[in-house]
């Protein structure tokens, strides 16, 4: 029972030391005169992967590696399949053109760069965490000139949406977020790690089902509440977002700071990320649109994906 206290103390740790962190930080740079629309490209973006970047790395510190890659991954194929979804299933979804141009190629893409990494050596090496970082840098740069042209062009408009707390509310919220955000994915880890070997489950198991879950509730949660309102245009190329971070930056870091195994599984779930991905987009294609029924086949498939998961 204390594996299971621990892993679900945890994960709130996670979730809400993650929007600690991101309003404390929010704050910091309206202070320092940042447009709203760079924060909500870098920061509050990024906020909802938090989760996978502690457990991810957490996990290459303590040497559990296979936890790491099947995190990021799991996470990846969940906020796919099931956040896009669910919200397909609540409401339609309106595809915008940079998302079906741009963002969706460019994860599959990334996706693509990790498989080849992974099975050229059987190992993420330090110099392929490297590699990693330096598209995340490029991303990071392509996003938010992006925005910027999107902006100047009329299509955003700037709202100052970010509330200005006071000095010492900001220290407190980065502060105590980042530590709830550390011990929480300390404790994920310990958890998963101790429930995997007392049900003779492997991490990497563990990690693409119950961290994975875990981890993308932010996500989940958020697209729900959006999907109920009616405001999903965005729902996909959020997600699409989280995953390449998820792969550039929180494996890149992972993989920078311990090198980290690249077993047949994780190619296998690797392969099935992509090949999900364009599934989608080839779902989105014909009309800029997720309906409902697209929703219920990408749940259909998730779940046929997760039984497999447990039965290899």
């Amino acid at each position: 029972m204390l594996k299971y206290i621990l892993l679900i103390v945890g994960f709130i740790l996670l979730i809400k030391g993650a929007d600690f962190f991101v309003d404390g930080s929010s704050a910091v740079a309206k202070r320092l005169k940042v447009p709203a629309l760079i924060i909500g490209m870098t920061i509050v973006a990024m906020g909802t992967s938090l989760p996978e970047t502690s457990v991810s790395v957490s996990a290459s510190v303590l040497g559990k590696n296979d936890l790491a890659i099947s995190n990021a991954v799991g996470s990846n194929i969940f906020n796919l399949m099931v956040v896009c979804g669910v919200c397909a299933v609540l409401c339609p979804m309106v595809i915008g053109k940079e998302t079906l141009k741009k963002d969706l190629p460019f994860s599959i893409i990334v996706a693509g760069v990790l498989l080849a990494l992974g099975t050229i050596t059987g190992t993420v090496m330090r110099w392929g965490g490297i590699i990693l970082l330096a598209l995340f840098a490029f991303f990071l740069y392509m996003m938010i000139s992006s925005a910027k042209k999107a902006r100047d062009a009329g299509e955003l408009t700037e709202e100052d949406e970010y509330k200005i707390m006071p000095v010492w509310k900001c220290l407190a919220f980065i502060i105590g977020g980042a530590a709830a955000i550390a011990v929480g994915g300390k404790m994920v880890v310990d958890g998963a790690s101790d429930i995997a070997r007392a049900f003779g489950m492997s991490d990497n198991l563990i990690g693409m089902t119950i961290v994975a879950l875990g981890t993308s509730l932010p996500e989940l949660v958020t697209s729900i509440v959006a999907a109920r309102k009616g405001e999903v245009d965005m729902a996909l190329g959020n997600v699409v977002g989280s995953n390449v971070f998820n792969i550039l930056f929180v494996l890149g870091i992972a993989s920078t700071i311990s090198p980290i195994a690249f077993t047949m599984q994780n190619t296998i779930d690797t392969a099935v990320l992509i090949a999900m991905s364009l599934l989608v987009l080839i779902l989105c294609l014909p009309k800029k649109k997720l309906l409902r029924w697209h929703g219920g086949l990408m749940l259909a498939v998730y779940a046929g994906y997760t039984t497999y998961i447990f039965m290899r």
